[in-house]
């Protein structure tokens, strides 16, 4: 039978996920100072966590790590860890404490369990939406521009209206990925960019691109530099959509690795927001390797929801 108990001390277990974590990052391609830049991200909300053994007839066979915090005025639930050992897999363990996650969050007065996925979990998470993708791929050589498309500096002139669409596409990014209500996105997109943006086209180690093609605005594109240690964070590269279906999408990333290789980095990371096959088909045939996937379920589950101790 499993069963599940909360520890005082998760010293152990959090030497055992930080090496796991590393050792998924460097899989991914990030080198040695991003991958501990990103750890120490996730290591700084470690505290809030409550890391339960699970054993079976009293022998320890993994680790559920669970949290409970109020975002954007609802509380969510997160399942920050969900490791079973090897010997002891594809017995039921993971299964259960799914479960066990799930009441636990439930009985916290969540209304929506997160996960992240750093390791291949689908099958366990079938029943949880697709919310966000983190995509990289190392940049080993400059790419080849696709002929008769140009990027150049956006402009002053057109800052205010490339801004106001962004926060647009990002708000409908958010609803159609089930994070938050329309009302919700739109205030985190507020909040966002103006914290991400403060002194607009100004604003250090950023780049905003225009993309045109025979003297025509097809899209632009934005992005910052140094996010990680060697790493550029493409916020956006769009296409607009009079203009998709024409092989432009490829440009956009040319042009983005083009920008990152320019400003001294060696790789370029993504966010592909749940509900965007179009974007998640897209890079993949261009080699950004899922780095991370995050899903999420309503709760309280109906069905498959075990007990929590």
């Amino acid at each position: 039978m499993t069963e599940f108990s909360a520890l005082g001390d998760s010293t152990e277990w959090q030497k055992d996920f930080e090496r796991r974590l590393r050792a998924s990052y460097a899989a991914a391609g990030l080198g040695a100072a991003a991958a501990e830049r990103k750890l120490k991200g996730v290591r700084d909300g470690i505290g809030d966590w409550t890391v339960a053994e699970i054993t079976d007839a009293g022998t320890r066979v993994g680790y559920v790590a669970v949290a409970v915090a109020d975002d954007n005025g609802t509380l969510a639930g997160r399942i920050g860890d969900l490791r079973v050992d090897a010997p002891q897999a594809d017995r039921g363990h993971e299964q259960a404490a799914r479960a066990w996650a799930e009441v636990w969050c439930a009985e916290r007065g969540a209304r929506r369990l997160d996960v992240r996925l750093i390791e291949p979990a689908e099958e366990l998470f079938d029943g949880y939406s697709v919310r966000g993708q983190t995509r990289m791929r190392l940049i080993t050589s400059p790419p080849e521009p696709l002929d008769g498309v140009t990027a150049r500096p956006m402009t002053e002139a057109e800052y205010p209206q490339w801004l106001a669409s962004e926060k647009v596409a990002y708000v409908g990014d958010i609803v159609r990925a089930g994070t938050l209500s329309p009302e919700e996105a739109v205030r985190k997109s507020d909040r966002d960019f103006a914290e991400l943006i403060p002194e607009g086209l100004a604003t250090p180690d950023n780049t905003f691109l225009v993309l045109e093609a025979a003297g025509e605005q097809i899209g632009t594109g934005w992005l910052k530099h140094g996010f990680l240690p060697d790493v550029t964070y493409g916020y956006a590269l769009h296409v607009h959509e009079q203009h998709r279906g024409k092989g432009y999408g490829r440009a956009a990333m040319a042009a983005g690795e083009q920008a990152t290789l320019a400003a001294g980095d060696s790789a370029l990371m993504f966010t592909v927001w749940g509900g965007n096959e179009v974007a998640m088909n897209l890079y993949t045939s261009a080699g950004y390797r899922v780095m991370e996937e995050n899903r999420s379920i309503g709760l309280p589950r109906t069905a498959d929801s075990g007990s929590a101790a």
